[in-house]
Parts: structure tokens; sequence; C-alpha cells
């Protein structure tokens, strides 16, 4: 008798019956990334109910947003590749669309107009972009000959420059630089020349001077005036490094213990349940712990690269790379502000920070590169 797990079988090129499929192919379910995210998101719920100090609230709503998530998730696996191809040109015109209605009919909040409401429901239209541009500049290579040519780049430039102004506009410059991001891995990985390259970190470097006297807010400068001095202003603008940077230092190798950890059971450490979240697991796991979760998201990252390397079409190995190399810059991003060595802006730690949207736009991204990862072996039902 036939396995359950294999209820299903793929033909031959000569039409005859040939390997079987198991039941998580037919469903497009790639196990591996599925048990390390299922994995990260059982330590996130932990770190979580430390971070908050033991309330339950915030642990029970994260976890029906991440059983959303994995639901988003495995529905968005199931669409065929060739769908998100053809879609993404009109996800990418109504996420902008969106963009500018924010502009004009936005809801505020801490100075920032980021959100549009409907019917009591407010969302962040940015947060679907970040799924919007990668795909959208995936699908405008997919025709056409790489290496891109000059003019390519500037199609696919202008592509990444509409939605990443408009979210400067918010402002929400660190969310701009990660759609930016989103869209340039894509450009990047379709065999951009160095050259070209070169040329562009030479432009960024000599509009350095302009883009800080004119292009930052006063905040936006005091951020990187913190990054190079924090101790300049201890109490005031560099008091979240100060504190974080105590709390990892004081973890040592083997952490304090769960919910031991003074730093931020005290309240010293500020937004300890979204982006200094890896500060109370550094405390109170120490290194030990910090290297686990690390280990964790360098093997997800290793899955989506090789996700990418094995995809069939342009579209689909230019889309899981870049968001694969998008998830990296999540991880590398968080960790580099909460340690000291980049500027604070704002960015969650991936499965672990506290927040629902950003979780859920995360998830259909790791449904997509499931769906990248099973396009070959596809079956009808």
């Amino acid at each position: 008798m036939a396995s359950r797990d294999y209820a299903h079988r793929l033909p031959d090129s000569h039409g005859s019956l040939s390997r079987p499929v198991s039941l998580s192919r037919r469903w497009h379910i790639d196990v591996p990334l599925l048990v390390l995210l299922m994995v990260l998101a059982a330590i996130g719920l932990g770190v979580l109910h430390s971070a908050a100090g033991g309330d339950v609230h915030y642990v029970k709503r994260q976890a029906v947003f991440m059983v959303v998530a994995f639901v988003g998730m495995f529905v968005v696996a199931q669409i065929p590749l060739d769908v998100y191809r053809r879609w993404s040109p009109w996800a990418y015109i109504g996420g902008c669309g969106l963009l500018v209605a924010v502009l004009f009919i936005g809801v505020g909040a801490k100075g920032a107009q980021r959100w549009l409401e409907i019917s009591g429901f407010r969302f962040q239209p940015s947060e679907a972009m970040k799924l919007a541009v990668p795909m959208s500049v995936a699908a405008f290579l997919h025709k056409r000959q790489l290496p891109p040519s000059f003019f390519t780049v500037i199609g696919a430039l202008a592509i990444v420059g509409v939605p990443a102004a408009l979210i400067v506009r918010q402002p929400d410059l660190g969310t701009s630089i990660l759609i930016a991001a989103s869209g340039l891995f894509a450009l990047y990985l379709a065999g951009l020349s160095w050259k070209m390259i070169g040329a562009a970190a030479m432009a960024l470097l000599v509009s350095a001077w302009p883009i800080w006297q004119w292009g930052l807010r006063d905040y936006q400068r005091q951020r990187i005036l913190t990054l190079l001095d924090p101790d300049a202003d201890r109490l005031g603008a560099g008091w979240n490094i100060f504190q974080s940077k105590a709390a990892i230092g004081s973890g040592g190798l083997y952490g304090k213990g769960y919910m031991q950890g003074t730093q931020s059971q005290l309240d010293f450490l500020p937004e300890s349940h979204t982006d200094f979240i890896i500060a109370v697991l550094s405390e109170e796991w120490g290194m030990r712990g910090a290297l686990l979760l690390l280990l964790l998201y360098i093997l997800i990252i290793a899955r989506g690269i090789y996700i990418s390397f094995m995809a069939q079409q342009v579209f689909g190995r230019l889309l899981a790379g870049s968001i694969t190399l998008t998830f990296f810059v999540y991880v590398f991003v968080n960790i580099g502000m909460v340690t000291g060595l980049l500027p604070v802006v704002g960015v969650p730690l991936p499965m672990v920070s506290y927040g629902g949207t950003s979780l859920i736009t995360l998830m259909a991204g790791f449904g997509i590169l499931m769906a990248i990862g099973t396009e070959r072996r596809r079956v009808s039902f």
C-alpha cells in the first residue's frame, strides 16, 4: 500500500506516472523553512513574554498575529508564480495610489502620517510595497536581456524610486530604505555591472553633503550624530543606545536567567518589546542565546538562497533572492542599531519583535519563497 505522504505522482516526459510527490510538495510547503520559522516564532513568543514584563496580553495578541501570518503564508504559497508575475504591475500601481492617498487623507501619529483608516481598520500601505516593489522589478527584468542595459537599469530605478520617495514624505526613512533595497537587490542579482555600481557609489558620495544639509530632518541628523558619539547626550538622545549596550554587556556568556534582566525588567531599556527586544534576549540568555538566534536567522537566509538558486524562472530567481536579502537587511539593521553600529531607524527584529503588520508581510514573503521553491513540482488538483 502506498504511503499517505505520496498520494500523487508526477507524469514523466512520456506521460506515465513516475516519481512520487509528497503532500508537503503538493501543498507547496518547504518543510525545512517551515520548521525554522516555527522554532523562531516559539522563541519570539518566549522572549516577548519576558520583554513585556510577564504581561500575557502582548503574548496572546502576538500569537494571534502569528497564526494569521502562518495561515497567510500557506495561502500565498498556493498561488502559481506566473500569477504573481502578471499581477505585479497592478499591485505596484495600487500600492503607489495608496501611498499618495496617505499624503492627503492619512492618519497621523507621533509626528508621522503613515496610515490609512477605513471603517475603523487602520493599515500601513508601505508594508505592502515591501513585496510589490521587488516583485515589480523582477517582473520588469524577466523579459529583458540580462545583464541589464543602461536604459533597463534606469527603468528599474524608476520603479524603485517612486514609492521610496512617497514613503520618505510620510516621513519614514527607515521603511523607505528597506523598500528601495528590496528592489535594488533584484537589480543587482540580474547581473548589474560593477561599473554601474561604482558610478552609483560615487554619485551617492557626491550627494552626501546636500542630503545631510537639505534632505534630512533634524531628528534624523541627531540620530546619526548620536551614532558617532552616543556619550555626548547619554541622558537624552543617547539613552536608548546606552541602555541597550548595558543590557547586552551585562548578560555575559550565560545571561542572568529568564525574566531576571535588570535593564529590561526595571524599565531602563526603552521599546524592550519591539525594536530593542534582542537586548532583552542577550541580557537574560547571554551570548549563547544571541548566537542561537543568529544561527536560526543564518539557516533561514541560507534556505532562501538555496530556493533562489534552484528557481526555474528568471522572475522567481530574482524575487526569491530579493526577499531573502531583504530579510537579511532587517536582521542586520535591527541588530546593528541595538548594538550602536547603525543609527536607530525603528526596524523590528523579524519574528521576535511585537507587531502584526510587519509580521504578516514578512510571512507573505516566505509564502512567495515557498511558491518559488515548489514551482517546478506543481501538480493540478
